[in-house]
């Protein structure tokens, strides 16, 4: 039985100055960082909840109508957008 031909592979060179390691900040977060994350989501919460609870009573809040949702959500989006950033 015949032997089959070797196919040699083509050489891939990496340029190793392409490759340059990069350092990356690691560490904890500082506490500020969190506090404020944390805070956003809270305003957000709070802001929706006061729209339901007392809309009727504030006039400028029940004049935004449905951007309170934006407002509300808007907010939570923030912090949970700072909570990829937190080690």
């Amino acid at each position: 039985m015949p032997k089959s031909k070797v196919r040699k592979k083509p050489d891939y060179n990496n340029n190793a100055a392409s490759r340059t390691p990069v350092k990356v900040k690691a560490g904890p977060s500082p506490v500020w960082y969190v506090a404020i994350m944390l805070g956003f989501m809270l305003a957000g919460l709070i802001w929706l909840i006061v729209y339901y609870l007392a809309a009727e009573q504030i006039s400028w809040l029940n004049d935004l109508g449905a951007w309170n949702f934006a407002i509300g959500f808007g907010l939570m989006v923030i912090g949970l957008v700072m909570t990829m950033r937190w080690r």
